[in-house]
């Protein structure tokens, strides 16, 4: 049967329906453009899934993602910071040990100042009490302590507690009843005078006491110095030693 040019198709209920070929010829190219658009879209989506294989949640990835180009900034700050945080530790450290070597060499200096006030205290409670406490100056010697600590004080060195005599070499003096030992204070000190040009004028009982003798061994010139104070004689007796050295 054909209506208006157009085929009819009769239906299993009898309904007949014009057939139009051109137009669903057309419609079904539509179809098969709009089913071949859904199945490229659906190749390129499957494509991109094949990246997301394995997982699940999708929400959970998208935020690590995140946190991961979070994580790449920052690192991209401090790489660009690197050096200027290295140069501040470095000056930091340098100046906290400039500090502590500051500090630390105005404490040496402090110990030294205390260390030296103490020596000398030292020397001047032990060289002098020696001195004044001297049996030998006491019995022999027409001079009092404190001169001859004057003449002879240089003489003497503390070492770990202990006064030490020293002859002109700058080497202790030993005993001589005491092999091998140093010798005490008063030891120490009667060598000296021992040795000293002018040890007539400052001994006891040689001409010094008034008997107007001379002799050949004595300072002055071979004057009488009896009748001088004994600072008068010490001052005499050096100045009779250096004209003889002249």
């Amino acid at each position: 049967m054909v209506s208006e040019g157009k085929p009819v198709y009769v239906h299993d209920d009898g309904k007949e329906v014009t057939f139009d070929a051109p137009a669903t010829v057309a419609k079904i190219g539509q179809l098969n453009g709009e089913a071949k658009g859904h199945r490229e879209r659906a190749e390129a989506a499957e494509g991109k899934l094949k990246a997301f294989e394995g997982i699940e949640d999708a929400e959970a990835a998208r935020k690590a993602l995140e946190t991961v180009k979070n994580l790449k900034d920052g690192e991209l700050v401090t790489a660009g910071k690197v050096e200027e945080i290295k140069a501040a530790a470095k000056k930091a450290a340098e100046d906290q040990v400039a500090a502590a070597a500051k500090a630390s060499n105005e404490k040496i200096k402090e110990l030294e100042t205390k260390s030296t006030t103490l020596e000398t205290a030292l020397f001047t409670e032990k060289v002098g009490g020696a001195f004044s406490r001297s049996k030998f100056i006491a019995d022999k010697l027409a001079v009092p302590g404190d001169m001859v600590q004057a003449m002879f004080g240089n003489r003497f060195k503390v070492e770990n507690g202990k006064i030490i005599g020293v002859g002109a070499d700058n080497q202790p003096i030993y005993s001589r009843s005491k092999a091998g030992e140093i010798a005490d204070f008063d030891e120490a000190l009667e060598s000296m005078v021992d040795g000293y040009p002018q040890r007539d004028h400052i001994l006891k009982g040689t001409g010094n006491q008034g008997d107007g003798a001379r002799h050949p061994n004595g300072g002055g010139g071979g004057k009488d110095l009896s009748g001088l104070s004994p600072a008068a004689r010490i001052t005499a007796a050096r100045a009779s030693g250096q004209a003889k050295r002249q």
